[in-house]
């Protein structure tokens, strides 16, 4: 008997086998490393880019890479603050937060936002920990400040951001407990300052320290757009912070983009290998990014020829 198994279409199998052999040098430069991955924007809100996302990270455990998932939740913030009818003031991008929009900032993102993500990755097969930067003393918080420039005097004046925060410490070991235990950290981007205080932080501000703390291979920016762009709508695939500064310099990266990119210099130029940001509404991009030659986001590392 002719064992036909394959034979309706070879072409097929034979673009699968390419596929893996592409990925095989990722697959053994990067064994057991770290990539931190910062999850968000509005993907977060459909389920067959939950689904892709889960998928994604749970290949990576699969094939020996530690995945660490940061994620956001500023939409779903808003949301629930207009159901209780609480406006909200934003400076810079970032939400003026009081003690009671902290509470619910933490309720959404440390008991909603969380556990569904650690469902997502559990019905992908994985094997999730859900935290936040409170547990293990993960991160200490320190408060952030902001100024703003009156427009027709010029004067300069503090801006109290409330319990907004960023970064001041980060302390790993509770990750590689959990990475060691064969776990994929989901943290949620909410930490205690000195002062006993709990602080709301930027979630690619948490994942860009986090990432540097850990010296990890990539930091991961999930978005809503494509990538770095240049003035003709060109997606640029590399880039330095010498270039990035230039960029900015001459206005073409500006708006949302600023942070983003800030985030991606300082971790790379903290102890992370590389950064990328990347549009999270494309499926299974990540994966692109990484795992073939083509890319799919733009790369910022100190040296374009690493």
């Amino acid at each position: 008997m002719t064992n036909t198994k394959g034979a309706s279409d070879p072409v097929l199998d034979l673009s699968k086998a390419e596929v893996l052999i592409e990925a095989l040098p990722y697959f053994q430069r990067y064994a057991g490393r770290t990539f931190v991955v910062k999850y968000g924007g509005h993907a977060m809100g459909n389920k067959q880019a939950a689904r892709d996302f889960a998928e994604d990270i749970v290949l990576l455990k699969a094939v020996g890479i530690n995945p660490v998932v940061v994620h956001g939740g500023g939409p779903q913030i808003g949301e629930m603050l207009s159901r209780l009818g609480v406006e909200s003031t934003f400076v810079d991008g970032l939400r003026v937060t009081d003690e009671a929009t902290a509470k619910v900032a933490e309720m959404v993102l440390s008991g909603g936002i969380n556990k569904e993500l650690v469902g997502w990755l559990s019905n992908a097969g994985g094997k999730a920990l859900g935290i936040s930067g409170k547990d293990g003393g993960l991160v200490t918080a320190r408060k952030v400040t902001r100024t703003t420039r009156d427009p027709e005097s010029q004067i300069e004046s503090v801006v109290d951001l409330g319990f907004v925060g960023e970064p001041a410490h980060v302390d790993t070991s509770v990750i590689d407990t959990a990475v060691a235990a064969g776990m994929i950290p989901v943290i949620a981007p909410i930490a205690p300052g000195e002062d006993g205080a709990t602080y709301n932080i930027n979630a690619d501000t948490m994942a860009g320290a986090i990432a540097a703390a850990l010296g990890a291979a990539r930091l991961f920016l999930l978005t809503d757009v494509a990538g770095v762009l240049d003035g003709d709508g060109t997606l640029l695939t590399d880039l330095t912070p010498a270039d990035i500064a230039k960029l900015r310099e001459d206005g073409v990266i500006k708006g949302g983009m600023v942070p983003k990119l800030e985030t991606c210099v300082s971790a790379v130029e903290s102890g992370c290998e590389a950064a990328v940001v990347l549009d999270g509404r494309v499926g299974h991009a990540m994966l692109l990014e990484f795992f073939t030659a083509r890319g799919a986001g733009t790369l910022v590392r100190e040296n374009t020829s690493d």
